[in-house]
């Protein structure tokens, strides 16, 4: 077990249709913490236990990754939609006795964070979201450099099988590629952390379930925020942080975009690549604990 996860209890809770793993620890407050991809719930080891010297922290593996489950998909990809992914949390949070809780989530978890502040308003105290625009903004802007750069949405959204067997034949060139490309820190990812991303994606039913996220994101959960946009808004205090080496810094104004969304929202760049939590544990923590406070 990594050390920074050593005081923290795993579990496996069952949701309505599948079952989701984590663990727990620490003291006070609930805090839900989301991971992007290609990670799990480990990419948390330098932050949750900084968090859980104040908060109770809760760490999850979404659906479709890690050690939670992978039910059968639909045509229309709906099983694998952010809205979907975000009833599972809720489930899980009140399983453990949080009706009311704070959800920190890093790029796909971030995703599934934004879309449970919008669908369970009642639930999220307040929201932070790392190194992401909103899906809907982001397919709406998508120009040359979001083709390009962004290239993972498109190979990872394709028909079936196509991704599925390209990355069963070197799952390890993907993940690398992933962690390296998309980082500015050397060393960011310990060599056990690093196994356990890559393993996953060695898994035929994890990937196909993480296509089928991919796959929903182009469909459903575009569809689902340009359906709430101008109707519904994020209603809890929203912290924004992002790389300020990455596309998010480059290609947009995230706190003009995150201020259409929500009506209380603060935040800036880290000095760090895509992975915040992993890369600069120490200022994403702190402006955690100062947001959460």
């Amino acid at each position: 077990m990594l050390e920074g996860f050593k005081d923290f209890d795993e579990f496996d809770i069952a949701t309505s249709d599948t079952t989701i793993h984590g663990r727990r620890g620490g003291a006070g407050p609930p805090v839900l913490l989301l991971h992007g991809i290609p990670e799990t719930h480990l990419m948390w080891h330098r932050v949750a236990p900084r968090l859980a010297e104040r908060f109770t922290v809760v760490a999850t593996d979404l659906r479709g990754f890690g050690a939670s489950g992978t039910p059968p998909s639909t045509p229309d990809h709906a099983p694998y939609s952010m809205r979907a992914i975000a009833r599972d949390q809720v489930g899980v949070m009140r399983a453990l006795g949080y009706e009311r809780f704070a959800v920190a989530g890093h790029d796909r978890g971030a995703r599934c964070a934004y879309r449970m502040a919008l669908d369970h308003r009642e639930a999220v105290a307040r929201l932070a979201v790392l190194d992401i625009v909103p899906t809907g903004d982001a397919f709406g802007r998508a120009d040359t450099d979001f083709a390009l750069g962004y290239w993972v949405w498109s190979f990872l959204a394709a028909p079936e099988p196509v991704p599925e067997r390209l990355i069963a034949a070197a799952p390890s060139v993907l993940v690398d590629h992933m962690l390296d490309s998309w980082s500015r820190v050397p060393d960011a990812f310990p060599p056990e952390v690093r196994a356990a991303y890559t393993a996953q994606f060695a898994d035929h039913a994890t990937v196909h379930a993480i296509c089928e996220e991919y796959r929903a994101a182009a469909t459903l959960d575009r569809e689902h925020d340009e359906s709430d946009r101008g109707r519904r808004r994020i209603g809890c205090p929203t912290l924004a942080l992002w790389s300020a080496a990455g596309p998010v810094a480059e290609w947009y104004e995230p706190l003009d975009i995150w201020q259409a969304w929500a009506d209380d929202v603060r935040g800036g760049p880290i000095d760090s690549g895509h992975f915040l939590p992993e890369e600069a544990p120490d200022e994403t923590a702190r402006h955690l604990l100062d947001f959460l406070a």
